[in-house]
């Protein structure tokens, strides 16, 4: 390097004086370039970074009462996580599984039995104040009615959504009740949402308006007569 202003340079071997300034400028220029700059992080990272620190220095900040350190960071954030289930709990009640349709409408129950026999059994838990097991016996009691009947075919492992899709075709006027009464049934036998005594008297209101309709019979394929 020179001594005043200048660099010393090599050019096919010969000396060349080039100002320290204009060498100052190149070096800047050539540092410029992307290839130096391949492996730095970009602009999300960088944000990502940012975003990183606040938070820390944010639970720094909350956790200095409680003496800093990683265990209060972690009671802070174990604070913070059950505040945030509790919101959601509050606003959205307890979370409950989809009803299955998949699920038999006579899945659990102690044998074939009569429509009688099961509207019997639903009238005794609903005395009882158990209407999820009033309804579950009060549906099956409304299908094996339609069954008795010869409105529907008795066939093992019928969903009550299926019964309700292949009586709908027979009684088209209770068709919308049916499904509904269906649906019903699924979330609360299968899809864990509460029952009452309006579910329990709805379904039975519906068995006992079935009883007094003239149907056209569906047979075992459940297409119309």
């Amino acid at each position: 390097m020179g001594t005043r202003g200048t660099v010393a340079l090599l050019a096919d071997g010969a000396p060349v004086d080039v100002p320290r300034d204009a060498a100052r400028d190149a070096a800047h220029e050539e540092l410029r370039k992307a290839v130096y700059h391949q492996h730095e992080p970009g602009i999300v990272e960088r944000v990502m970074d940012w975003i990183g620190r606040q938070i820390g220095r944010a639970f720094d900040g909350v956790a200095a009462p409680l003496g800093g350190g990683g265990n209060a960071a972690l009671v802070v954030l174990l604070v913070v996580l059950l505040a945030l289930a509790g919101l959601a709990w509050w606003r959205y009640g307890a979370p409950r599984r989809a009803a299955r349709s998949d699920g038999s409408l006579f899945a659990g129950a102690e044998g074939p039995r009569s429509a009688a026999r099961h509207r019997a059994d639903a009238a005794a838990h609903a005395a009882a104040g158990a209407w999820a097991d009033a309804v579950r016996d009060q549906m099956r009691a409304l299908v094996r009615g339609l069954e008795e009947r010869t409105v529907l075919s008795p066939r093992p492992g019928r969903t009550a959504d299926e019964a309700a899709a292949e009586a709908g075709r027979a009684l088209p006027r209770h068709a919308a009740e049916l499904a509904s009464a269906a649906r019903l049934f699924d979330d609360i036998a299968f899809g864990e949402r509460p029952a009452d005594e309006a579910a329990y008297r709805l379904l039975a209101d519906l068995d006992h308006a079935l009883g007094r309709t003239r149907p056209t019979p569906v047979p075992a394929g459940g297409g119309p007569a």
